[in-house]
């Protein structure tokens, strides 16, 4: 019997986590992949990379609404229970609060190693395989992107400039500049041109003249027709990987790294034991804070979970019910917003860092013991 009961309180639960889940995961995954839409008109980037890129970032988004979602639906389908009646079920059939929250705290742990899995591996795995695909990737549709009398420099090292554009993809007065040193640079000119009609990596140049300069010297000729492969050109876009692109053993290595070396850490060491490029001293103080967020955060939830279950201890027709709701309502989104606010004051100070690594541990003792206070619950086993 108390099985069933149990059974049907999860199974209305997940029901509800999983609808605002995924409704509220969607909606920003809609927003941001109108947000990277400039991937494509002003970056140069192939609709598949688009559509990748912004794919991947399902698994950060989820993770990111998951504490919140998990708060509002126990907190939501607790309160139902109350409001209809149903929690009167639970105390009818002997089960006690203290049995009542202890399973709901066991129920958490399963949330838990869910949040673990996406912010240890699947979220770190994602947003590694998007870069990935934006490093790889050629700006293929350049040809689109060119406007009359607008300067464009979606490419590396690259600034097209064109005057006049018609209909069928005749161009005049082109300006082309390429950077190709650190003091070297090559200036192309031509009156007419145009992207090849099979390949629209190659643009096409007619009657004109390239000026390279250096430091030094200044060169130039003239040309009849000349071809340019537009494909050797990389994106503008960020290619280099970001901290939190990194593995999580990769971050944990870096880290052991950093406190053995510090400041000493050199390219030598890194290139020996495989290392991230940018595990490097002045990104400590980020490294911190990426592993606390990956580490610390989702032990956040069964704070959350005790926060939601605070609503039993007092009835829905004491006179002061409402405003206990709204105050624990408000609490728990408090603790939400403490949690990420407490990765910004990650540093280099480890009795600092061992502090927020032991602050949530110490939310749940003291949310724990006013339950065994206002109901005699014993402690976990």
């Amino acid at each position: 019997m108390k099985k069933l009961i149990f059974w049907k309180f999860f199974k209305d639960f997940t029901l509800f986590f999983i609808t605002v889940s995924l409704s509220i995961s969607l909606i920003i995954w809609v927003i941001q992949a109108v947000n990277y839409l400039d991937m494509v008109s002003d970056d140069g980037h192939s609709f598949k990379i688009y559509f990748l890129y912004t794919l991947l970032s399902l698994p950060k988004i989820f993770s990111k609404v998951l504490p919140f979602v998990f708060f509002i639906s126990l907190f939501y389908i607790i309160l139902k229970y109350e409001r209809n009646n149903e929690l009167i079920i639970f105390w009818m059939s002997g089960i006690h609060k203290s049995n009542f929250v202890n399973t709901i705290i066991k129920f958490t742990f399963l949330y838990l190693i869910i949040q673990f899995l996406l912010t240890l591996l699947v979220v770190p795995k994602s947003l590694n395989s998007a870069r990935t695909y934006i490093k790889s990737s050629d700006v293929n549709v350049l040809s689109s992107l060119v406007r009359e009398r607008k300067f464009i420099d979606s490419v590396k090292n690259l600034t097209i400039f064109v005057e006049e554009k018609s209909t069928n993809g005749l161009m005049k007065n082109i300006f082309l500049k390429e950077k190709i040193g650190k003091n070297k640079s090559q200036i192309i000119y031509s009156k007419k041109g145009k992207f090849d009609d099979n390949d629209k990596d190659f643009l096409i140049l007619f009657d004109g003249e390239v000026l390279n300069q250096n430091t030094e010297s200044i060169s130039n000729f003239s040309f009849k027709e000349t071809e340019i492969n537009l494909n050797r050109f990389s994106t503008q876009q960020i290619t280099d990987f970001k901290i939190q692109e990194n593995s999580s053993s990769n971050l944990m290595q870096c880290f052991l790294h950093l406190v053995k070396y510090n400041n000493l850490i050199t390219d030598k060491i890194r290139r020996e034991n495989n290392l991230q490029e940018n595990c490097k001293w002045e990104n400590f103080q980020r490294i911190n804070q990426e592993l606390i967020k990956r580490f610390v955060l989702p032990f956040y939830l069964p704070i959350l979970s005790l926060i939601a279950c605070l609503l039993i201890t007092k009835s829905k027709d004491e006179f002061k019910f409402n405003k206990f709701t709204y105050l624990l309502f408000l609490l728990g989104i408090t603790i939400i917003i403490m949690s990420e606010l407490s990765i910004k004051y990650a540093s280099e100070n480890y009795l600092h860092n061992f502090f927020l690594i032991s602050l949530p541990i110490l939310m749940f003792l003291v949310i724990y013991s006013y339950f065994i206070f206002k109901t005699k619950i014993p402690k976990i086993t």
